[in-house]
């Protein structure tokens, strides 16, 4: 089974940012997508053409065009999240962004009404319903189809890096779970999704393709929902591992780090040398290490097993990245990563909202609302870290 990679200009780079919508006095999720994209229709009542649904009724995505700087990117995504606020406004709902949402139970979600999320309900059941999840999605431009799977699979070096800094669900149905990101391992329960199975090359791609379509596992292969994969209708690599983050300094930073690791890898391969990568045991764990500790996570950095804090090994990848950064224009937003190590991450900020409440999680959810306003986390005492 061949599959076409589409011509991509080199570390060129999209953004989609999944968002949930929720009532402005309780807090609840509101399933009330079809009523925003609705008002989001041009005057002709055509769709908006960057801001969709998703499985459930309680979500919007966004998604930019493709850009060469992730400035650029942010920009374009920003503008349209302020399109949905003021589509939202009327209806007393405003956007917020995690990877789960602090109290909502999945039975009073509704399911979008296309035949393919009820052909994914029908088959996954109750996993399927308790995907009250939300993500960022990263594409970067590959310009040599020879490169995808090398550059894939020296990425899952870097899951537990993107995962602890994008760790947003710490609450699941009004609990503290105890996860960083519970997403993390809500999601991978889905048939197709989770970590990448260990690849050669395109072929090797393209057989497991031919492998899932042909046994009826998928339908095509954008059903294939791993945490990182190859988008050959696009031309890139996508990266989908990360928690929902609820400002766009986060989404700049994190978007940063994903197109400065990916060029970096390309450029070392123009160079002849091979991509370093490691078990998928090693892999399996770090995630789950990630998920499970998030900033404090002690991650494994290479096949030889040796290990480090997740934290000391992002400070010194900023370091080793930064002229990439620089060539790319996007040093800035790389730097930033230190904003959220010196900050905080997400559940770390949700757990110290819900504390200083008496663990209150609407208030939770307030704070959530207010970050994705301002663009900007707040501050977490370092006591609190």
């Amino acid at each position: 089974m061949g599959i076409d990679f589409t011509r991509s200009e080199r570390s060129t780079i999209g953004l989609e940012w999944e968002l949930a919508l929720v009532d402005r006095e309780t807090g609840d999720l509101m399933s009330i997508a079809t009523e925003v994209l609705d008002a989001l229709r041009a005057d002709d009542g055509s769709a908006h053409p960057h801001i969709t649904g998703e499985l459930l009724l309680n979500t919007v995505e966004l998604v930019s065009g493709v850009h060469h700087t992730v400035s650029d990117a942010v920009t374009d995504i920003s503008g349209q999240l302020a399109e949905v606020r003021a589509a939202a406004d009327s209806f007393g709902v405003d956007p917020i962004c995690s990877g789960s949402h602090p109290f909502g139970q999945w039975f009073d979600q509704r399911v979008t009404n296309k035949e393919r999320y009820h052909r994914l309900i029908d088959r996954t059941q109750w996993w399927g319903r308790n995907m009250m999840i939300w993500g960022i999605h990263v594409h970067v431009g590959i310009e040599d189809v020879t490169k995808v799977i090398p550059i894939l699979n020296g990425m899952l070096c870097y899951l537990p890096h993107l995962q602890a800094l994008s760790a947003s669900s710490p609450f699941w149905a009004g609990v503290d779970t105890g996860y960083a990101s519970n997403r993390a391992l809500m999601f991978q329960q889905l048939p197709t999704a989770g970590a990448p199975w260990d690849l050669a090359d395109w072929t090797a791609w393209e057989e497991y393709v031919a492998d899932m379509t042909r046994t009826g596992i998928i339908d095509d292969v954008t059903e294939v929902r791993w945490d990182i994969r190859p988008a050959p209708r696009w031309g890139t690599i996508e990266v989908r591992v990360c928690d929902g983050v609820s400002t766009a300094q986060e989404l700049g930073a994190i978007a940063a780090f994903i197109q400065c690791l990916v060029e970096w890898m390309s450029t070392r391969i123009d160079e002849g040398e091979e991509i370093p990568t490691m078990q998928p045991w090693f892999v399996r764990e770090n995630k789950w290490r990630a998920a499970r500790y998030g900033l404090d996570a002690e991650i494994i950095l290479d096949a030889a097993g040796n290990e480090r804090l997740v934290t000391d090994d992002v400070r010194e990848l900023i370091d080793i990245l930064s002229p990439t950064a620089t060539r790319l224009g996007c040093l800035t937003e790389l730097q930033n990563l230190g904003v959220i190590l010196d900050s905080g991450a997400s559940y770390q900020r949700q757990r110290a909202v819900a504390e200083a409440n008496n663990g209150d999680l609407i208030a939770v959810v307030g704070a959530l609302r207010q970050e994705l306003q301002s663009g900007l986390a707040t501050q977490v005492e370092p006591s609190q870290l």
